[in-house]
C-alpha cells in the first residue's frame, strides 16, 4: 500500500518532535507500506523568517519571500531524512521542485498546475522513503513559489493523487475532526466520517485542522483523506464521498470563526452597476468578501452590508471611505464573528434554521447578517457572543450525543 503522511509544524516542532514523527514513519514501514511524507516548517519557524524580511521593509517582494519562506520546510524535510538514515531506512528528501510540483507564476499563493512524480516513483521503486518539503514547488520560468498558509496539507493532497496513494493522513496536534472546538465545548465530539462537501464547509468557515483547498482538491481528485494525531494511535476522521448515511444525521458541526469584520453602506443609490462598482474595487485590492445583504429601501436608496476578513478591515474602510458617491453613510464593525451550523443532512431535512435562530434568540443573541447553502447556515452575531452561541447550537443539535 502507498500511503502519503502529512506533519504539520507542531508536529515537527523541536529534534524530539522529529524524533517521534520517524518513529511513526519507521512504524508504517514496518507494516509493509511504501511511504511519501510531506512536512512543514517547524512551528514559529515561518514568522521568524518574516520577522527577518521585516527588519528590512514592511512590504519585501513577493518572489524574495517565497524564495526566503519555502527554506523552513526543507530544513525540516533534511532533518526528517538524516533521522531516518540513523535508523537504518534509506530516505531521501527533495524540495517541491525535485518532486515534480509545478505551479503558476502567482508568489505566496501559488496554484499547482502539474505534478511529475518520476522522481518519487523511481526513489519508491528502489526502496526509499521519500520525504518533501511541503507548501512550495517551482513555476514555469524555474522560479521558487510558495502555495500560501497551510500549504503543505495541499502539497499532500497533490501529492497523492498524482502518485494514486492509497490514502492521505494529515497529522497534527488534534486527532481528527471534532463536532465544534473541543476548547469551547468540553462535549464535542469526535467524528469517525465527514463528507468532503461538510469539511470543506467547516474549513472554509473558520475550522483550522484542514486547509479547505486542500480539501477541495481532494474531493476531485478522490484522495481518501485521514485527519490524525502524530501525537496517539487513535484512528481520526475520514474524509471521503458523501454516502446515504451521512443524511441520516441532520447536523455534523457547529463552528466559529471570530476573524470577520461587518461594513454596512446606507443609503446607496438604487441604481444599476452600483454594486458591481463597489466590489470590483474591493476585488481589485484583494480583498475577499463573504458574506453580502442588501435591503431594499423606500427612498430610491438600499442598505448594503457585507462581511470582511478583520486582517482586511482597514484596508475596505479606506477604500469605502474614498467611494464617495452614491453613498449617505456607512458604519464598520469589528466586534462581530459568524457562527456555522454545517451538515449535509439539511438538504433532506427542514427546520435547520428556524431551530438555531429559535435557539439563540432564547439566549438573547441577535442575528445581524444569514447566509445559507444546501449544507450550511452562517450567523454574523455580536463578537461576545461567539462561544455561547456554538455551546448553545451544539446543544440543540445533540452533538455531543
Amino acid at each position: 500500500m502507498l500511503v502519503v503522511h502529512k506533519y504539520g509544524g507542531t508536529s515537527v516542532g523541536d529534534l524530539d518532535r522529529i524524533e517521534n514523527v520517524a518513529n511513526r514513519v519507521v512504524k508504517a514501514r514496518e507494516a509493509g507500506n511504501d511511504i511519501v511524507v510531506v512536512v512543514s516548517a517547524m512551528s514559529g519557524e515561518t514568522n521568524k523568517l518574516i520577522g527577518y524580511a521585516e527588519h528590512f521593509t514592511k512590504n519585501p517582494a513577493k518572489k524574495e519571500m517565497d524564495m526566503l519562506l519555502s527554506s523552513g520546510e526543507r530544513v525540516t524535510a533534511a532533518l526528517l531524512s538524516i533521522a531516518l538514515q540513523s535508523k537504518g531506512y534509506d530516505a531521501v528528501a527533495m524540495t517541491g521542485r525535485q518532486a515534480g510540483i509545478v505551479t503558476d507564476n502567482t508568489h505566496t499563493y501559488a496554484r499547482i498546475e502539474s505534478i511529475d512524480p518520476s522522481a518519487m516513483q523511481d526513489a519508491i521503486g528502489e526502496g526509499k522513503i521519500v520525504i518533501v518539503a511541503g507548501f512550495q514547488g517551482i513555476n514555469k520560468d524555474g522560479s521558487v513559489t510558495t502555495l500560501g498558509r497551510g500549504g503543505s496539507d495541499l502539497s499532500a493532497v497533490a501529492l497523492a493523487g498524482s502518485l494514486k496513494a492509497d490514502q492521505c493522513e494529515i497529522y497534527s496536534d488534534v486527532d481528527g475532526i471534532y463536532t465544534t472546538d473541543p476548547r469551547i465545548e468540553p462535549n464535542a465530539k469526535k467524528l469517525d466520517t465527514i463528507s468532503y462537501d461538510e469539511m470543506l464547509e467547516l474549513s472554509s468557515l473558520g475550522a483550522k485542522v484542514l486547509q479547505n483547498r486542500s480539501v477541495e482538491l481532494a474531493k476531485k481528485l478522490n484522495v481518501k483523506l485521514y485527519a490524525k494525531s502524530s501525537f496517539s494511535d487513535n484512528e481520526g476522521t475520514l474524509i471521503t464521498k458523501e454516502s446515504n448515511s451521512m443524511e441520516e444525521v441532520l447536523v455534523s458541526g457547529v463552528v466559529l470563526d471570530k476573524n470577520q469584520a461587518r461594513v454596512t453602506l446606507r443609503g446607496v443609490s438604487d441604481r444599476p452597476g452600483i454594486a458591481a462598482e463597489i466590489f470590483t474595487m474591493l476585488a481589485e485590492a484583494n480583498i475577499n468578501v463573504d458574506m453580502i445583504i442588501q435591503n431594499m429601501g423606500t427612498d430610491g436608496s438600499t442598505n448594503l452590508g457585507f462581511t470582511v476578513p478583520q486582517s482586511e478591515h482597514e484596508n475596505a474602510k479606506k477604500l469605502m471611505e474614498s467611494f464617495d458617491h452614491d453613498i449617505q453613510g456607512m458604519d464598520f464593525d469589528e466586534h462581530v464573528c459568524k457562527v456555522s451550523v454545517v451538515g449535509v443532512g439539511m438538504k433532506s431535512h427542514s427546520g435547520v434554521a428556524a431551530k438555531a435562530f429559535t435557539k439563540l434568540a432564547e439566549n438573547n443573541i441577535n442575528i445581524q447578517m444569514i447566509s445559507t447553502s444546501e449544507i450550511k447556515v452562517s450567523m454574523v452575531i455580536d463578537e461576545k457572543y461567539g462561544e455561547l452561541a456554538i455551546r448553545t447550537l451544539h446543544e440543540a443539535f445533540e452533538l455531543d450525543k
